[in-house]
């Protein structure tokens, strides 16, 4: 017997899938520039496995964005042939990696976030993005083990460590209110019960992001803020230096096969 599918708008659903497969994508790519750099071993390797899980997930989130959306697009197609102005993920992951503190703490605010996230879309009405999110809870599970772990171990540790940490949360923080912003496609699949709205996931994150912090004697900055952009605010100039390496090979070799 055929499972049932939700009904919803394709076009809010399309871009609901596109900001859960970008988000994972450039998260994914950033995280990859460490590969070779980081400061020990043991940590590039972590760092390597942890992109590799990010374009994973993405793989799934954008072949079905493909699949809703009709046009015969696959996941390779809305990775590597759209424009910056086109994608959708929230700006906090597409900034600039900085020093490992700052690589740490953008990974663990997202994985906070990324962690209620996929725990509301195991019970998604859409068995699809239940699979998906179902696959993906194990990987963020550790993912955000290990970034809080490190966070407070930093953050905690030598007058240098904390002062970087410090820094980074404090220049970072700003970005972190685009994630909880609700709009009429987060309506529209809240209402068909494929996810949760943004909004509803606030309260568990701020209350793990508030606990490490403690931890790691990291001083929250006042306020909540939000990105002047707003909804998938304008991305800055950083998205289209990603895309240019991202998407190098398959725009100067179209259609290429290996």
């Amino acid at each position: 017997m055929a499972t049932a599918i939700p009904a919803v708008d394709p076009a809010a659903y399309f871009e609901w899938l596109l900001r859960m497969g970008d988000n994972t994508l450039i998260l994914g790519h950033r995280v990859s520039e460490w590969c070779g750099h980081s400061p020990v071993l043991e940590e590039d390797i972590a760092l390597a496995n942890t992109a590799l899980d990010l374009i994973g997930q993405t793989q799934f989130w954008l072949g079905l964005a493909g699949e809703i959306e009709g046009r015969g697009r696959t996941a390779d197609n809305l990775a590597y042939l759209r424009d910056a102005a086109a994608f959708r993920n929230v700006l906090l992951v597409e900034r600039p990696n900085g020093d490992f503190g700052k690589t740490l703490m953008r990974q663990f605010l997202f994985d906070a976030y990324h962690l209620e996230m996929l725990r509301a879309l195991v019970s998604s009405s859409d068995p699809r993005v239940a699979e998906i999110a179902g696959k993906a809870l194990k990987e963020v599970s550790y993912h955000f083990e290990r970034s809080a772990d490190l966070v407070i171990r930093l953050g905690d540790g030598t007058e240098e460590s904390h002062r970087r940490m410090q820094k980074a949360l404090d220049e970072l923080w700003p970005y972190t209110g685009e994630m909880f912003l609700d709009d009429s496609a987060d309506e529209a699949v809240a209402e068909a019960g494929i996810a949760p709205l943004p909004s509803a996931l606030k309260a568990a994150w701020d209350k793990s992001v508030a606990d490490v912090l403690v931890e790691a004697t990291l001083v929250r900055p006042e306020g909540t803020y939000q990105h002047k952009g707003g909804k998938r605010g304008v991305h800055t100039e950083h998205l289209g230096y990603i895309l240019a390496d991202m998407q190098f090979l398959q725009r100067a070799y179209p259609n290429s096969v290996w």
